[in-house]
């Protein structure tokens, strides 16, 4: 059943992680009048922040945004280009930007969580697995329950995110659409597009919740 569940989820994330990849490949042929960089530095300025820097940074996908440095970090390919993908993802990264600056509490709560989540996420699976081991030649669980102690740490995370990512989301179609950067049809390509990008997030949170109620029942068997 574990394998199938799994199996079922992987499924999904590479029909999910192509359904985005074919999306953003086709709204990057519907040309704007601004770049990505463009795009980013005036939803920044509309939104009062004038000390979050927008950089070009190497890679696919490596769009993001960091709060230590504050920084919009954008793909060579977001950075540069003019089209609805392009201003979707930057507007979507700002939206970020905005949540740090008006301190949204799910990211402050996911930001105050990374710490400890770098930690668990390096430890859980040795010690999962050690527990494992040790409750099947001694019976005892005290291993197995700080492996899921660690792990649920780091499942929460995942949890977190989701509100953080569609929040992000829904700042940067709202900007897009008062700001008259997109028509209509483009806002809604914009919507489809930063959609596809969630449910990446969806699928990563469920095969998480799925891992660690797998640990738990093995737990919950250990008589």
């Amino acid at each position: 059943m574990y394998w199938l569940m799994f199996g079922v989820l992987m499924l999904v994330s590479m029909a999910v992680s192509g359904m985005l990849k074919s999306r953003f490949s086709q709204y990057s042929k519907m040309p704007i009048r601004l770049s990505g960089k463009e795009v980013a530095e005036k939803m920044l300025r509309e939104n009062g922040i004038n000390d979050v820097q927008v950089i070009s940074v190497p890679g696919q996908l490596t769009d993001h945004y960091n709060p230590q440095n504050k920084t919009v970090n954008l793909s060579d390919v977001v950075y540069h280009e003019r089209n609805v993908a392009a201003a979707a993802v930057a507007a979507h990264e700002c939206g970020h930007a905005v949540q740090h600056a008006t301190a949204y509490s799910f990211l402050t709560m996911r930001s105050n969580m990374v710490p400890v989540v770098n930690i668990s996420s390096r430890l859980s699976q040795f010690i999962l697995l050690g527990g494992v081991i040790m409750m099947a030649a001694t019976k005892s669980p005290i291993l197995l329950m700080i492996g899921i102690l660690l792990l649920s740490v780091t499942t929460l995370f995942t949890l977190v995110t989701l509100p953080v990512e569609f929040d992000a989301s829904r700042r940067a179609l709202a900007w897009l659409n008062g700001a008259s950067i997109v028509t209509d049809e483009e806002h809604d390509k914009a919507q489809n597009a930063l959609w596809w990008a969630a449910m990446t997030y969806v699928v990563a949170a469920l095969a998480a919740v799925a891992n660690l109620l797998y640990y738990i029942s093995l737990l919950n068997r250990r008589d």
